[in-house]
Order: structure tokens, then C-alpha cells, then sequence
């Protein structure tokens, strides 16, 4: 055997197993752990398919579902991906908009902000990334809720 050969890093099956378990449990495609000069990689090639949705079908004694009150739930969305002052996630995790539990949001609909000001606070393996605001304008719309997952591109705010 080489020296180089002898030198090679000794892989740890348990922590690999530990880190791909870990990749199940948190819904992520990729982690990476480096611990000095030894750094491992598990990447899970993952294709994501909309799960199908049951509609419950309403008895007949009651009034049918006004379909009208689905439609704005919906339009916000579509509206914020082609807004030009949209802000998106960049990164999976959890959206928090306060700075700590029980302190005041970051910003609210209405509000003015300056360009590099903090909007909100994407968690991702406890890092705590805050999402700023790319230019100056006004809060017209906070697209997600305190403690809610967000996926990668997922739009969060919008700057007028």
C-alpha cells in the first residue's frame, strides 16, 4: 500500500447513515459536514410529485361551497411571482418573521423599508439566514406565516 493510500480518509458508515436519516427527517436534498480536514457530502437525487388531494364532498342538506372564496387564496400567490418586487426564498427551511418568539415582526403590510433592511429570518439546519430587502419601497404583501416551511423560490414578500 502507497502512503497516499494509507493517508485516505476513513469513512464512517454510522455517520453517513446518520446524515442520510437526517436528510429524510428534514425533507432536504443535500448535507454537507465538515470536521477539519475531513468533509462528507450525502446528496439524495429526490424528484418532488404534488401529492393528490381529497375534496370531502358536502352532505345535501348543506348549501354548496362558494368557489368564488378559494380564488383569492390563489391570486396572491400568482400575483407575487410576477411582481417585479418580489422577494424569494433562497433557500429551503422555516420562515420566521419576528427576530425571537413573542418580539414584534419585522416588517408589516404598510411598512416603508430601506434597501438591506431585515424582512425575515429563513431557518435552514439552525442557521438562522436573514432575508433582506433588495431595494427600498414599502411592504405590500407578507406571502407567508410565522414558523411556516418554505421551499427554495418560494415567493415571501413583496416591495412596492
Amino acid at each position: 500500500m502507497t502512503e497516499k493510500h494509507k493517508e485516505a480518509m476513513q469513512v464512517d458508515p454510522e455517520l453517513v447513515n446518520q446524515l442520510a436519516t437526517l436528510l429524510d427527517a428534514t425533507n432536504l436534498t443535500e448535507i454537507e459536514v465538515q470536521d477539519g480536514d475531513r468533509r462528507i457530502r450525502v446528496v439524495r437525487n429526490a424528484t418532488v410529485y404534488a401529492q393528490p388531494q381529497t375534496i370531502p364532498v358536502a352532505p345535501m342538506q348543506q348549501a354548496p361551497m362558494n368557489t368564488a372564496s378559494a380564488a383569492p387564496a390563489v391570486a396572491p400567490v400568482a400575483e407575487a411571482a410576477n411582481h417585479p418586487g418580489t422577494v424569494y426564498s433562497p433557500m429551503v427551511g422555516t420562515a420566521y418573521l419576528a427576530p425571537e418568539p413573542g418580539a414584534s415582526n419585522f416588517v408589516h403590510v404598510g411598512d416603508k423599508v430601506e434597501k438591506g433592511a431585515t424582512l425575515l429570518i429563513v431557518e435552514a439546519m439552525k442557521v438562522m439566514n436573514p432575508i433582506v430587502a433588495p431595494k427600498s419601497g414599502v411592504i405590500s404583501s407578507i406571502m407567508v406565516e410565522n414558523a411556516q416551511p418554505v421551499e427554495f423560490d418560494q415567493p415571501l414578500v413583496v416591495i412596492e
